[in-house]
């Protein structure tokens, strides 16, 4: 078995009440204290009839992004895929065990 080039990775995380499932070829630690920088997004190509409302919409939202920082506490999951699935967006139902990251409270 032969180790791929560029490896593709899907990267699951929380924003805004939504779950994102991304796919990107660079992830790493970013400079930025507390977040990982997503560079190089990867969307499937055009070549199918029926077309997925969640990828466009992701297709459009970052569209000329050349890096996001995502914070580490929204990161549910990153995997290395042998191929490229379907970007969505879904809802964060069903995430009700995944609490945010604790942040302190500025005293008054």
């Amino acid at each position: 078995m032969t180790k791929r080039e560029a490896p593709i990775y899907k990267v699951i995380f929380l924003n805004q009440g939504q779950v994102f499932e991304m796919y990107a070829k660079q992830i790493y630690q970013s400079d930025l204290w507390g977040f990982l920088e997503i560079e190089e997004f990867v969307f499937g190509e055009r070549t199918q009839v029926v077309v997925d409302p969640s990828e466009e919409k992701l297709k459009a939202q970052f569209e000329g992004v050349v890096r996001s920082f995502v914070p580490m506490h929204s990161i549910v999951r990153i995997d290395e895929v042998e191929r490229l699935g379907t970007p969505k967006i879904s809802e964060a139902r069903g995430m009700g065990n995944v609490m945010p990251f604790p942040v302190p409270m500025p005293e008054k």
